[in-house]
Parts: structure tokens; C-alpha cells; sequence
């Protein structure tokens, strides 16, 4: 975690937990459980719990880092957080505790604006009365192909400045997607050395769904062996609109 990414949606990343598993299509080439496997064999300290060999795997077992908490309070730059990038807030093995002390955090340093994706929709539906919702908290759900569209009816109840929908890896039509309550959608295809390619109708769908609404719509990339071997235009253009009172993206 630092306050430096490369993910073109966000500026800096912050994991107060770490560890995941899998739970549908969309994890199957998962970049962060890599990632971990390598930080494990490096000695990195906070990848040295390994997770179910089963849905998981080496170095990345859920696991809660209290001390990261006080990062954010040290960044004196306002800026636009993803939190966690290399888990999932809403795991079911993240207590719900240690949930409302990221919250508190996030609600302590309103300079910055924190971006939190999940897959774990029914749980954020479940623990959201619970949580303070300030201003400066979006929350998404990763929405990769139709069998995952329930998740975004679970995140319209969620009361959120900003709610939005991550579509990357993009792996199949979202022809029944109804982006009504959704404040931002992000789409892209997958990259790695197994990347599933994406169909160019099922982006330009979704674009077209997000410009009929008026919803910002942010084209990350078509994917490939590489993040940028597609590049990022989508129908000629570059497409990187962004909620307003956003930010400025540096």
C-alpha cells in the first residue's frame, strides 16, 4: 500500500486488510492473489498467512492489520484512496469491528475521498445501517458478467455519496444491467498471461446503458497479455469520466 498507483481510476491504495478467496468467475485470474504468492516468497510480513489451497492460496490467508489504520492520517495531500486493493473489506473472515474502525478512519479524514469494491455485496447490504456514511466514501461492487448482476440490487440500498459499479474483467453481456442509483461505472477487460478476452459489444453496451442515463462512464482498458497491450480507447475515444467533486487525477 503506499500513496502511489498505477490503476488509472485512483491515486493511492490503502490495506488495512489483506487476503481473499475466491467466490466467482471474476477471481479466477486474480491479480492480487499473485502478487501475494510473490510477497510471501520476498518476505514481506504482512503476506505470510496463507489461505485456502482450495479458493486462496500462498500468502493470501484474510488478515487484519490494526497498525495500517493510522495511515491515512499521515498523507498530508488530499487524495483519492482505493481501499483494498489486495483484499475485500467485506470478507466474511474481516470482523465486523474491525469494518466500522475502517469506517471511523475514513470518516475521521474527510481530505481524502476512499473508494471501496466488493464481490461481498450481501454482507455490505447487511452491515450498511450500521456504518457511518460521510461524504467522502464511495462503495462499488465488481459486476464481471450477468450472474453477478444481483450485487448491484444490493448496492442501490446502500447509502453511499457515491455508489458505483466495477466491470473489469468484463467476461460477458450485462444485457438486463440497470444502472438507476449508480453514480459511476468502470469497465475494462482482463490482463495477465490467461486474460479472457472481452467482446467489444459487451463494453460498448455498458457505455451506451451509462450515456443514456447520464451515468460518468471510465473505459480502463481492453486488457491483454499486459494491462496496456489493448490500449484504452473505446470506439475512438478515451473514455475517463469521473463523478463530479472529484479529485483532480495527477
Amino acid at each position: 500500500m503506499g500513496d502511489r498507483s498505477s490503476i488509472e481510476w485512483t491515486q493511492a491504495t490503502w490495506n488495512p486488510t489483506t487476503g481473499c478467496d475466491r467466490v466467482s468467475s471474476g477471481c479466477d485470474n486474480c491479480y492480487a492473489m499473485t502478487l501475494a504468492k510473490r510477497l510471501k516468497a520476498m518476505g514481506q510480513p504482512r503476506y505470510q498467512k496463507d489461505g485456502d489451497p482450495r479458493t486462496s492460496g500462498p500468502g493470501f490467508g484474510v488478515t487484519c492489520h490494526p497498525d495500517a489504520l493510522k495511515l491515512p492520517s499521515t498523507w498530508r495531500r488530499p487524495r483519492l484512496v482505493f481501499v483494498n486493493s489486495m483484499s475485500d473489506l467485506f470478507h466474511a473472515q474481516v470482523p465486523a469491528d474491525f469494518v466500522r474502525q475502517v469506517f471511523d478512519v475514513m470518516t475521521a479524514t474527510p481530505q481524502h475521498t476512499y473508494q471501496i469494491l466488493t464481490k461481498r455485496s450481501r454482507r455490505l447490504r447487511r452491515m450498511a445501517p450500521s456504518l457511518p456514511w460521510p461524504p467522502n466514501v464511495w462503495v462499488g461492487v465488481s459486476v464481471e458478467d450477468g450472474e453477478a448482476l444481483y450485487r448491484v440490487d444490493d448496492l442501490r440500498t446502500v447509502p453511499a455519496a457515491v455508489r458505483f459499479l466495477s466491470c473489469e474483467p468484463l467476461l460477458g453481456p450485462l444485457d438486463n444491467l440497470s444502472v438507476e442509483g449508480i453514480g459511476w461505472v468502470i469497465a475494462g477487460g482482463e490482463s495477465g498471461p490467461n486474460a479472457r478476452p472481452m467482446e467489444p459489444t459487451w463494453a460498448i453496451g455498458v457505455r451506451d446503458r451509462c450515456t443514456e442515463a447520464g451515468v460518468p462512464f471510465f473505459f480502463k482498458q481492453w486488457g491483454g497479455r499486459t494491462p496496456k497491450s489493448g490500449g484504452r480507447e473505446l470506439d475512438g475515444q478515451t473514455w475517463d469520466e469521473m463523478p463530479e467533486a472529484t479529485p483532480v487525477l495527477v
